[in-house]
């Protein structure tokens, strides 16, 4: 006769277990993509990297834990588990913040290699726990499909509540170190009290073929509808469905249409021809900048308006682009005029990587006007991003950065603390309705290591379609107020955007 089937866990502690475990390897993988952020960017490939390891790890954790589970008593596993998965999670950090420096850039292998610094090994660890659980709950073998179904919705219920929890709340209330050491911690509590209580398990991995069939064959039926049906698009790229429309008003007139959203405006005839207010607020500072060709640093390429009107008014300069999407850049060559050469290089990455890369000095002016879709992506709206701007630019040199905000305007004055920490010159461009909190908008904010020109250029954008006023000095640290400085450790934008 074969030894006794181990006495199942409390419902309740196997439930804990499951949806806790489950829930720290979801908390873990979209920390995970705000770490990896400052090194390599914030691209389609760094997202797919973090996921793809994360759930690589879940899937060999789970086999590992299966296997462990028939072999030895899982009530000698199950703690040092937790106690391990503890480790993973504490050293994460400076696993990620020393292997950073040394992996920067958007290689794929660095990228690659960084994510699993950032996730692999809590999340494998973390991944053994359900098997485990499921074997020690399988005393009645009448009852396999229940148990197993009941822990695995646990795990899944676990794993969605981790998401939510983290995106809309621990994000927005604490930095990112503090949750990943709260996490390490709260594990190895769980650890040091979970004790041995159980010796024989099975582990039974959730789904079986007929749901994986099941799911496979909705998958194919819905690309086959995707593929089918109109496409609204110009081109898909791996950011944007984008669109380019054409300005019945105006012959050369063109929309760039990014996600349903009116996001650029190219005059192909005349591109000093700015349509949107902010474009024409940025081409304001440009103009007051010293006679002559201008060193300009774009960040986000969108239409490339911008970079079209300085070849136009200051002929020779010399400017380079950096836009994370390559499709778009290829729209733009083929429908908005875009035409590259010595005086315009573009340039496809991350511009957070991209101006790591530039040499200290090296340009007149910076523009930030970098969106997914209405937001600035976090990693490009932190002091150590204008700290690093303001280490390329001249003395002299202005950088305007575009930011959207809606009323109570948490993000953008944010985003004026975090500027004014990096640059002893910072000043704010926007209608009177925005700045005094009555209407969402467009703000440009201007800085610089020397004095701004806040005279000439508030004379010209109070004479453009739509007047602007420039905010300085007192008035400008009362608009602030208290808001706190944004940095790689604490950048809610989504968070303050959705207040």
């Amino acid at each position: 006769m074969g030894n006794p089937p181990p006495r199942a866990l409390p419902s309740g502690l196997a439930t804990a277990l499951v949806f806790g475990s489950s829930g720290a390897v979801l908390v873990l993988e979209i920390l995970a993509l705000r770490l990896v952020g400052p090194y390599v960017g914030v691209t389609l490939q760094v997202s797919s990297s973090v996921i793809g390891i994360s759930l690589a790890a879940i899937a060999y954790g789970s086999w590992l834990g299966g296997r462990l589970a028939d072999r030895y008593d899982p009530r000698v596993l199950l703690a040092p588990a937790f106690l391990l998965g503890a480790i993973g999670t504490a050293v994460t950090l400076p696993l990620v913040r020393f292997g950073g420096e040394v992996l920067r850039g958007g290689a794929a292998p660095a990228v690659l290699l960084l994510a699993a610094l950032a996730v692999f090994l809590p999340a494998f660890i973390l991944s053994t726990i359900t098997p485990l659980v499921v074997k020690l709950q399988l005393s009645d073998l009448n009852r396999t499909g229940s148990v197993v179904g009941r822990l695995s919705s646990i795990g899944t219920l676990g794993a969605i509540t981790a998401t939510l929890a983290t995106g809309f709340i621990f994000v927005a209330a604490v930095p990112s170190s503090w949750i990943i050491i709260s996490l390490a911690v709260l594990l190895a509590v769980a650890g040091g009290l979970l004790g041995w209580w159980l010796r024989r398990t099975g582990a039974v991995l959730p789904g079986n073929p007929r749901t994986r069939a099941v799911l496979a064959s909705v998958g194919l039926v819905g690309a086959g509808l995707g593929v089918a049906s109109p496409n609204p698009c110009d081109v898909e790229t791996a950011y944007h469905c984008a669109q380019v429309r054409t300005d019945d008003s105006e012959p050369g007139g063109r929309d760039l249409i990014l996600n349903s959203a009116r996001h650029s405006y190219v005059d192909l005839d005349d591109p000093r021809n700015l349509e949107f207010a902010y474009i024409q607020w940025i081409g304001a500072v440009a103009d007051v900048l010293p006679t002559g060709p201008v060193a300009a640093l774009h960040l986000g390429g969108g239409g490339f308006t911008m970079p079209g009107y300085l070849r136009a008014t200051r002929p020779g300069s010399d400017q380079l682009a950096i836009e994370l999407d390559g499709g778009l850049v290829g729209l733009d060559r083929s429908k908005l005029g875009l035409r590259t050469g010595p005086d315009l290089r573009v340039r496809v990455g991350d511009a957070r990587v991209g101006v790591a890369e530039q040499a200290t000095e090296s340009f007149d002016f910076v523009v930030g006007d970098a969106f997914g879709h209405l937001t600035v992506p976090w990693h490009l709206a932190t002091k150590e991003m204008a700290t690093d701007i303001a280490r390329v630019l001249r003395p002299g040199g202005i950088y305007v950065q575009n930011v959207i905000d809606y009323p109570p305007d948490r993000f953008i004055r944010a985003e004026l603390a975090t500027v004014a920490a990096a640059f002893p010159h910072v000043a704010v461009i926007s209608s009177a309705e925005a700045l005094a909190g009555e209407v969402g908008a467009n703000f440009v904010i201007m800085a610089s290591k020397s004095p701004l020109p806040e005279a000439d250029v508030s004379r010209r954008v109070a004479k453009v379609a739509d007047p602007a006023v420039v905010l300085t000095g007192e008035p400008l640290a009362e608009f602030i107020d208290d808001a706190r400085i944004l940095t790689d450790d604490y950048a809610p934008v989504d968070q303050l955007l959705a207040g």
